[in-house]
């Protein structure tokens, strides 16, 4: 079952970041985040899950450094220094964000062409990467000859060339048809376990929430808010079996109840 923590968990290694009360307001008087405090350990898979307007992507943008912490503090423990080519953290956004005018090769380099990283010493990486993301065949193919599927897997691959300690997503599955979602959830659980990076995944959804995540953060809204956060115990590699399982419709009830009791009955995404 799910297990609810209050605070979470002391780590046996120190955390990759920690926010300690943190909010933000924005210019227009809207404070959209308020007391946010969260811990991100070696090779966690959290997702952050709420209504629209409750800070999912806010708490997000303000890992990244896209915008700044009206109050609070957010730290970095274990920044080392980063291996030539490689960023502490990648960004998956709601929306592929590729260069129409650019091949799928020259999407993927461009975070490795910003930092100096030539074509010629990128390429060993960027086939490695559009490899694990099954676009292996298709580095020559320009944005619009790709289904949207491909498009976010082309998306993810560049999130993932700099070797990220971090990979932030936001909502990056949410246009997608069922199918074209579930094999990405699946894929995306294989690449993590092989690879060992850390994952904050922004959904409104419940059953993804569950499918995917070593933890859950449930936010409210109005101001934005944490108001649970859930261990999902149960072990990797995820699949059919487990989202067909009782288990894991208790574990979604769970999820469903806390959503519920801080929302006053609102109706919520499954």
């Amino acid at each position: 079952m799910s297990t609810t923590l209050s605070p979470p968990a002391a780590a046996s290694s120190p955390p990759l970041f920690q926010m300690r009360n943190v909010s933000k307001r924005f210019p227009n008087g809207t404070l959209a985040l308020e007391g946010m405090s969260l811990d991100c350990g070696d090779h966690e898979f959290i997702s952050f899950l709420g209504p629209s307007g409750c800070g999912k992507s806010t708490a997000l943008r303000l890992v990244a450094g896209l915008t700044r912490i009206s109050s609070g503090t957010l730290d970095w423990p274990q920044r080392p220094p980063p291996a030539a080519g490689q960023r502490a953290l990648g960004f998956v956004f709601q929306e592929p964000t590729l260069m129409p005018w650019a091949k799928v090769f020259d999407n993927v380099w461009l975070p490795l062409k910003l930092a100096g990283v030539s074509r010629d010493a990128a390429a060993p990486v960027i086939q490695q990467v559009l490899e694990m993301v099954g676009l292996s065949r298709f580095a020559d193919v320009y944005p619009r000859e790709l289904s949207g599927g491909m498009k976010m897997r082309v998306s993810i691959a560049r999130a993932l060339v700099t070797q990220p300690r971090l990979l932030l997503m936001d909502e990056p599955f949410a246009a997608l048809d069922e199918m074209t979602r579930i094999k990405l959830n699946n894929d995306l659980l294989a690449i993590w376990r092989e690879h060992r990076f850390s994952v904050i995944f922004v959904t409104h959804s419940v059953y993804e929430s569950v499918y995917l995540s070593s933890r859950i953060v449930v936010m409210a809204a109005r101001p934005g808010r944490v108001i649970e956060q859930i261990v999902v115990d149960e072990p990797y590699p995820r699949g059919e079996e487990f989202r067909t399982s009782s288990r894991y419709n208790q574990h979604c009830m769970a999820v469903q109840q806390s959503l519920h009791g801080a929302l006053g009955g609102q109706d919520i995404d499954h």
